[in-house]
């Protein structure tokens, strides 16, 4: 399994080259083929960013991705009406690149129909990132449970009846997914997990046991989903990446793990829990108690939603508070969350993108050697 000590969670800035492209090829301004060597060339920038850095563990920075999410949904029929705007709703806090704080949900948005993969989701990405770094690489992909969001009774109901027989569907394409994969020679897969975290908030559990879960359902089916998606690949790391929201530099939920920690800590199969931990809305490190022997603890102490510059010392500190609750040879560093989690970004720089990504390698030397 991967020991190591610096990672990343997923994403990078767009550089501004690749959003004009974007937009180009939505106009019909350029071809698939042109805009494929501008994408082509931002993720070798992604690259080449992450192992100047000195990072352990690099992404293509989801340079390909509309959102974090957006794979499934491009790859795969049945999902009805859904623009960006599938990925930004919710009450928002915090300032930052976007100016609405409440953003209602698409009233369009469900699963209209059968799902029916039309491609893989990730292929690409892993094969083009495999063949651009010597380092470890590592795909992510997205928790099954978090496409509740996509079902509703209104639309849904003809092609799903149920949110669970959708989400059967769901679990069936990404582990297809996986072995796809693991085939090509993944060792390294992220499932991010968002919406564990925004359990915590009553106003956005309401939201998720609408869709016909329970809390203790959230906890139990949609944890043994995602143990389905690694069930069966010993050769593969798999992290397990939660968060309370990350758009814009702004956030959906604050409150530190408790509420989650028991179930998911040790319920999950997942060898690396990548944690936010970057400020106070993250809690204490207290429930990192619940995190069995065999898991390492990723902690997200680098903020991804500002500029500030975290210094080695700081970090050190944080690090050596987490070790009172879990070894500091199975503690990792991280940032918080992605750069942009979409294609809008967060409110920084690439420079202190790399400034803040540095930081982490040379924290890592200091502690770990």
């Amino acid at each position: 399994m991967i020991t190591a000590h610096t990672d990343v969670v997923g994403s990078l800035l767009r550089p501004p080259a690749l959003l004009r492209a974007r937009e180009a090829l939505a106009a019909g301004m350029i071809s698939p083929a042109q805009f494929k060597q501008i994408e082509d060339r931002a993720v070798d920038a992604a690259v080449a960013l992450q192992e100047a850095a000195g990072i352990d563990v690099v992404t293509d920075g989801e340079m390909r991705r509309l959102s974090f999410q957006s794979q499934l949904p491009e790859a795969v029929e049945g999902f009805g009406l859904w623009d960006i705007d599938a990925f930004l709703w919710g009450d928002w806090h915090g300032t930052g690149t976007v100016p609405d704080k409440d953003t209602p949900r698409p009233q369009q948005l469900g699963v209209a129909g059968k799902l029916k993969r039309k491609r893989h989701l990730s292929a690409e990405e892993f094969t083009y990132l495999r063949g651009r770094t010597r380092k470890q690489a590592k795909i992510t992909l997205t928790s099954p449970s978090l496409w509740a969001n996509f079902w509703t009774p209104e639309i849904s109901a003809g092609a799903y009846p149920t949110l669970d027989s959708f989400l059967a569907d769901v679990v069936d394409i990404m582990r297809d997914e996986v072995a796809e994969l693991v085939r090509l020679g993944a060792t390294y897969i992220q499932i991010d997990a968002p919406h564990y975290p925004l359990l915590i908030d009553p106003k956005m559990r309401a939201f998720y046991e609408s869709r016909g879960w329970k809390l203790d359902q959230w906890l139990a089916q949609g944890i043994a989903m995602d143990n389905a998606l690694m069930a069966g690949f010993p050769d593969v790391t798999f992290g397990f990446h939660l968060c309370r929201g990350n758009q814009g530099s702004r956030w959906l939920v604050e409150g530190g793990y408790d509420l989650i920690a028991r179930p998911i800590f040790k319920g999950i199969h997942a060898h690396r829990l990548l944690l936010e931990y970057d400020d106070e809305r993250s809690g204490g490190f207290e429930p990192l108690a619940e995190v069995p022997d065999d898991k390492v603890v990723v902690l997200g102490l680098v903020t991804t939603k500002t500029g500030r510059r975290e210094s080695i010392a700081e970090l050190t500190v944080r690090l050596r508070e987490a070790s009172h609750f879990v070894p500091l040879e199975r503690l990792a560093i991280s940032p918080q969350c992605g750069f942009a989690t979409s294609i809008i970004g967060n409110a920084i720089t690439v420079d202190d993108e790399i400034g803040k990504l540095t930081t982490l390698a040379e924290t890592a030397r200091a502690v770990w050697g």
